[in-house]
């Protein structure tokens, strides 16, 4: 069995009400991701996901375009062991 590991990222750019949340909740579920999107007040996305390293390497490829509408700018990647909180991929609306 892989290993489970944790990204937490941070998305810059052009990347609040262009659906982010939704597209990202529907990648990493399809990626059988978990962890949790939310929009921060500066104007970024924020996401906590944690599986496996290549699946979390191809949801972070996804991330550097991000949906039709998005225009991202940074990327900004932070790696560490899982903590497993997560049971599912959730849109977070409170901080």
């Amino acid at each position: 069995m892989k290993k489970i590991v944790r990204a937490h990222l941070y998305i810059s750019g052009i990347v609040q009400g262009v659906f982010f949340r939704t597209n990202t909740q529907d990648i990493a579920r399809n990626l059988n991701l978990i962890g949790c999107v939310r929009n921060l007040r500066d104007g970024r996305v924020e996401i906590i996901t944690e599986g496996q390293k290549d699946k979390i390497e191809q949801f972070i490829q996804w991330c550097h375009k991000g949906p039709p509408g998005a225009t991202v700018d940074n990327v900004e990647i932070e790696w560490m062991d899982a903590t497993n909180e997560f049971k599912d991929f959730e849109i977070r609306y409170r901080f």
